[in-house]
């Protein structure tokens, strides 16, 4: 099933419940980069041993590897101040190396943030979003599509000069569709609509602010993953119901956990019981989280041959958007 708008003008992507489970394990930080960088190199040998850590906890806490770790924004070079080009970095060189033995030696894709410098000719920076793949090539760049203008009574610049993205690709992966955004492009819908009608099962939210309620809103509103890797207060996992799935917050830093992009949606019903249902017909085949509070929860299948979308249906059970559109149909009659 393709991208739609349905009648609340909310943009869906395909119906993933019908197809096999896709476990992903995702790694993300909360840690801050203020204040003078240490140098390119320590730099970049930090952030590559936090990619290791997240690698030696996936293989710990699930038995097997990293796929995908996130960075926070622009956390290469820091903060690019008044002047971008003076803190931005080619890719080539010491940033692609690093980065590419990081995701060959742990087999994992990574979203590298960074003020990149574009051409150094003509003093032309974005800020960035790097995917390396897992044998280290790049497979793609995400340029911010609102950097932050400085304010009013202040010489008019976007981020110290930084030039603006023009659109938010989708880049295949191994184990989905990956979107990505940058820190202020949450608060615009340009993006985050470009990325559901591309059909994104996952985005990644690299970040200064460390927001809840508009990734939360986001996700339930696209129906996609968000990891949030961010400089302070927490870095969050976000779920299609529109709440956090997962989240670390100082003094720890490094989150790790697994998500599966072949989901459902099961709104309130009395005979699901939160759930219970389904695990008593399934057992441990079906997984699940289910939020009482929001009268809904989000199933899983932990049995490659059956998707969870017709786990539900045998058992009785319409998705939520399913119900919401027959609902709307029957409004629509009278």
């Amino acid at each position: 099933m393709g991208t739609r708008c349905d009648s609340y003008g909310i943009w869906r992507t395909r119906d993933s419940s019908q197809l096999p489970p896709r476990k992903v394990i995702v790694g993300t930080m909360v840690r801050g980069f203020w204040g003078e960088s240490p140098g390119l190199d320590r730099r970049l040998g930090e952030l590559t041993g936090m990619i290791g850590t997240m690698a030696r906890q996936a293989r710990s806490r699930y038995g097997r590897g990293l796929d995908l770790a996130v960075l926070p924004e622009s956390v290469v070079n820091g903060e690019p101040g008044s002047d971008a080009f003076s803190h931005s970095n080619p890719l080539s060189g010491p940033v692609e190396h690093a980065f590419a033995e990081a995701s060959r030696r742990h087999h994992c894709w990574i979203v590298a943030a960074m003020n990149l410098l574009e051409n150094a000719k003509h003093r032309i920076c974005s800020n960035a979003a790097v995917l390396f793949d897992r044998r280290g090539r790049v497979a793609g760049i995400y340029r911010k599509m609102h950097p932050v203008p400085t304010r009013p009574g202040i010489p008019f610049h976007l981020e110290g000069g930084m030039t603006p993205g023009r659109e938010a690709p989708v880049f295949e992966c191994d184990f989905g569709r990956l979107g990505m955004q940058i820190c202020y492009d949450v608060e615009f819908d340009e993006g985050w609509n470009q990325l559901a009608q591309r059909n994104a099962d996952l985005v990644a939210w690299t970040t200064q602010s460390p927001q809840i309620a508009r990734p939360c809103a986001r996700a339930l509103r696209h129906g996609f993953y968000i990891v949030s890797s961010t400089w302070k207060c927490n870095a969050s996992v976000f779920a299609p119901t529109g709440w956090v799935q997962a989240q670390v917050r100082p003094p720890n830093r490094l989150l790790v956990t697994e998500i599966d992009l072949s989901w459902a949606l099961l709104g309130w019903a009395p005979n699901l019981r939160n759930g219970a249902a389904l695990r008593e017909r399934f057992g441990k085949r079906v997984g699940f989280r289910y939020e009482e509070t929001e009268d809904r929860g989000i199933f899983w299948s932990n049995d490659p041959r059956i998707p969870i979308g017709r786990m539900a249906r045998a058992a009785g059970f319409w998705e939520w958007a399913a119900e919401n559109a027959r609902a709307s149909r029957l409004y629509r009659r009278r």
